[in-house]
């Protein structure tokens, strides 16, 4: 049993599946109090825009959740990316800009349309958007390839 829990640590896409749940976890967690407790009005003005608690609340959370999650996944994920600390930052930052407006639209579709409550609105738009991002990272972000990818977890037995 032991031995299967290792085996386990040594495939990446398990290791990301926790540094996503990881930044998942506070992304959510941040998302429910923010918008149940910080941002209880239905709008704010934000630099002369007038922005939703909802997408406000996202905003923040979202934030929170990219630095925890990146942080785990370029120590314990993609470790050996030789990219520097700063590029490999903006690289995920990156995609996670592009993932945040994506989160939105989902959010909004969820909520306006599906009658979702924000809480699982959230959870939902992250989940439907996980798959993607583990490649986008490995490729872009921590410019590792996908054959490298396969030849690693091949290794590991998985």
């Amino acid at each position: 049993m032991a031995n299967s829990g290792q085996h386990l640590l040594k495939n990446k896409f398990v290791r990301f599946l926790f540094s996503a749940g990881s930044g998942f976890l506070v992304d959510i967690a941040a998302f429910f109090v923010l918008d149940r407790f910080v941002f209880t009005q239905n709008q704010y003005n934000i630099l002369g825009h007038q922005t939703g608690n909802h997408a406000l609340s996202l905003g923040v959370s979202f934030f929170l959740g990219v630095v925890v999650n990146f942080l785990i996944t370029r120590y314990l994920v993609f470790s050996e990316s030789r990219l520097p600390f700063s590029k490999q930052f903006m690289r995920f930052g990156l995609v996670a800009f592009v993932g945040y407006f994506a989160n939105l639209e989902v959010l909004k579709l969820f909520i306006r349309y599906l009658h979702l409550a924000p809480p699982v609105a959230r959870i939902t738009a992250a989940l439907s958007l996980f798959f993607a991002s583990f490649f986008i990272h490995k490729v872009f972000s921590f410019n590792l390839s996908l054959r490298h990818h396969a030849r690693t977890n091949n290794q590991s037995g998985s």
